[in-house]
Order: C-alpha cells, then structure tokens, then sequence
C-alpha cells in the first residue's frame, strides 16, 4: 500500500525536536530504558574477542566498509563479525501499522578517539538479484563524528529506519520504513574513515518518519 502524507514543517520541527514529547537528557538522548548496540572498528588483521558484551557489538573494519544487513525480529546481533565485510542485526519492524510514526527511534553518537568518521546509509537489497542498491540519486547519509569535547546523541531515526528510492521505477523517489516492503531486504552500508566506535540507543518512543510531502510514502501494513 503507497499513502501519501503532509505535515507542516512546524509539526515536522517539533516532532523532530521532541520525538514523543519526551525530555532529552544532557547527553542529547532520552532517559530511560534501550536497547544499546556498538560498532567497534578495529585494525585490519587484528584479532578480537567477539564473545561478551550479551551481544550487543558489532566489529567493523577501522578504515573501510562494511554490509550490515537488517533483519525482522527482536533486537539481536546475529553476525558480529563484519570486519570480513558483513554483520547482520535484527531490530522491529519500523512503522507496523504503516502511521508515518515509527515504532521506535534510533540515537547516535560517535565516541573513541576524536576526529573519526563513519558514514551509514540504509538501503534496499534485491531478493531477487542480492543487488545492494543504495544510490538514490538523493541520498540520506549520517555521519558520525568523534569531535573534540562531549559527545551528544542525535536522533537519526528517519536515515536509518527508512530507505529513499524509486521502488516502482516511475523517476520518483519513494519513503520506505524497514521491513515496510516484503519485496526487498534491507542493509546498513557502513563506511567507516578511523571511528573506533559508534554508539546506537533505540528507545521505545516515536520519531515522525514523514517529511514535507515530497516523497510518497511506500508502505505495507503487517
């Protein structure tokens, strides 16, 4: 089912701003209980301890790229080796009931030593090829950066639990919330340039995954 929606940008701002009218605590992120998950990169040919930690790691390559492909379910890391060039983690479906409002939302922060970088894109896999196709021509791409100073959470719900493509191939772009088409696979594609880690919080409160109306939005009920 495709629906298209339109909000204001006020109720955009705000939705952004308060995600489910929760207060942000002083590091950027809700209080309250998560699921935490982190990326670690590490040098190439380094040997790890991928045991511990109740499995909430995934390990990385330091400087380069890895697949991290998504899976519907209970939050669960299943592969954590992706320093081979795949991982895989399962996490809920985004938005069940297809409202525009996903189920949960997603902060990042980077942390480690300052001046790393990774960037994450979600993206579609085709069941039918295995093709990753994550060039939409107008790409959501978050970066996450280990500055100087404190490190703050930012909410990057909509760029990791939604994919931007043209899944009809009309030469529109479409929204889709994960897991909100059952014709694809979805994937993380993780670049990373020198971040030792890279700390996600999902929490059980909404984040509005609509924008202005510009794109519609792709998405079957489960």
């Amino acid at each position: 089912m495709t629906t298209k929606y339109g909000m204001s940008r006020v109720a955009l701002a705000m939705a952004a701003i308060f995600a489910s009218g929760v207060a942000l605590a002083g590091n950027g992120a809700p209080s309250g209980a998560h699921y935490n998950l982190n990326i670690i990169g590490v040098q190439k040919n380094k040997t790890v301890d991928m045991t511990g930690n109740s499995g909430h790691r995934i390990f990385v390559p330091l400087w380069g790229n890895a697949k991290i492909l998504l899976t519907e379910g209970d939050y669960a890391v299943l592969d954590a080796n992706g320093t081979d060039g795949t991982a895989a983690f399962q996490l809920p479906a985004a938005d069940a009931n297809c409202d525009g409002n996903s189920d949960y939302s997603v902060f990042v922060r980077g942390l480690g030593k300052p001046d790393g970088k990774a960037e994450i894109q979600t993206c579609f896999v085709d069941k039918t090829t295995g093709e990753l196709l994550c060039d939409a021509g107008e790409t959501e791409v978050t970066v996450i950066e280990r500055t100087h100073g404190k490190q703050v959470f930012t909410n990057e719900s909509r760029a990791l639990l939604t994919v931007l493509y043209d899944v009809d191939g009309d030469g529109l772009l479409e929204r889709t919330p994960l897991f909100g088409d059952d014709t694809y696979g979805y994937a993380w594609d993780y670049d990373n340039y020198g971040l030792k880690l890279a700390q996600f919080r999902f929490y059980d409160e909404y984040s509005t995954l609509l924008n202005d109306g510009t794109y519609e939005y792709n998405c079957t009920p489960k």
